[in-house]
């Protein structure tokens, strides 16, 4: 099943409830067939996003919205050929799967021959096909999950839209779901805006993320260049855990409590350069002696396939390192830490 998409684009879209800013304004290029998710925390802005997108919000004067070539500022969600799920699914308790997933092509009169096919594929497609008779309260919560996204694209939308679908589940179950609406999405090549909170989604579903706070986009790229190449903190902190080296700028050194290590390329000649950052899985255990910074244990935390090391009095801040889950260190212990050149980040 493949479905028709469009590309999506946003032009100083901004929104303002009851004269407070929710969403400064943006820009906002979205390909055909790409699976671009709206990232941050709550209030962020990116639900707004995606309801203006979908024809639930309308964006402040002069902003404006266009499917392809088609401007679509002003059509209500009916007219904008869009499948939307939401976080609570919103399934009708009434009806049965079949009845639920078929609801849309009924609203819009389809024959019933062309119904009853697009239903039958659909519920082979979400593996639905035993269940097809039962009513939703008989069904788990994956299993409405996907009643919900099976309702979205009977209509054959043009854009898919997703409000935190997964985050009612619990998180193993969340995460064989993530994986299988993978798979499909590719599948489909639909145009399809995501949003979560949650940074595993982001990087597994995402061909590029938006990385969003305070009404306003922080960052716009690859889940790779988001998580490696941060545009700032605010990016930074909120995608994954990052360490802080603070210290002096000796030369092409950044010098701090507990050794010294290099700045990055271009930040070595910078005066500002007084602190840079690493993710925990860039950095070793060395021999103290050896190593670009020395401290010691303060904690570990077996994770099971790694151990995570809280560090002190390499650096002013305490240093977070995963190493090997085998590994065992008893607090106190002195250690040595080596960090890999090219994961050394400057941030403005």
């Amino acid at each position: 099943m493949k479905l028709a998409s469009v590309p999506i684009t946003l032009t100083q879209c901004a929104k303002t409830f009851r004269g407070t800013r929710v969403l400064e304004p943006l820009d906002l290029r979205i390909e055909a067939g790409e699976t671009l998710v709206l990232l941050g925390p709550s209030g962020c802005g990116k639900t707004t996003t995606l309801r203006m997108i979908a024809g639930l919000e309308t964006p402040d004067a002069g902003g404006t919205i266009a499917f392809g070539d088609d401007d679509v500022t002003a059509l209500p969600i009916e007219k904008r050929q869009v499948g939307m799920v939401f976080q609570s699914y919103a399934l009708f308790p009434n009806l049965t799967v079949r009845g639920n997933i078929g609801y849309g092509l009924k609203i819009k009169r389809v024959p019933a021959d062309t119904a009853r096919q697009r239903i039958d594929e659909l519920l082979g497609m979400m593996r639905l096909t035993a269940h097809a008779d039962k009513p939703i309260d008989q069904l788990s919560g994956g299993q409405r999950q996907r009643v919900a996204l099976a309702r979205a694209l009977a209509v054959q939308p043009r854009v898919l839209l997703l409000d935190e679908p997964l985050t009612a589940l619990d998180a193993r179950l969340r995460d064989a779901l993530r994986s299988e609406m993978n798979t499909l999405l590719r599948e489909l090549g639909i145009t399809t805006v995501y949003v979560t909170h949650d940074q595993a989604e982001a990087m597994e579903l995402g061909d590029r993320i938006v990385v969003m706070s305070a009404g306003r986009i922080e960052q716009i790229g690859s889940p790779r260049d988001i998580y490696y190449r941060p545009a700032n903190r605010t990016v930074a902190q909120f995608v994954g855990t990052i360490n802080r080296l603070a210290g002096e700028r000796r030369g092409g050194m950044l010098t701090t409590t507990g050794g010294a290590v290099p700045l990055p390329e271009g930040a070595a000649h910078a005066a500002s350069a007084q602190e840079i950052f690493f993710r925990p899985e860039d950095a070793w255990l060395a021999d103290p002696a050896q190593a670009q910074l020395r401290g010691r244990i303060e904690s570990s935390a077996f994770l099971g396939e790694r151990t995570r090391l809280t560090i002190a009095g390499a650096a002013p801040d305490a240093l977070l390192i995963d190493v090997a889950g085998r590994v065992e260190l008893a607090r106190g212990t002195p250690v040595g830490i080596s960090i890999a050149q090219d994961a050394l980040i400057a941030l403005s």
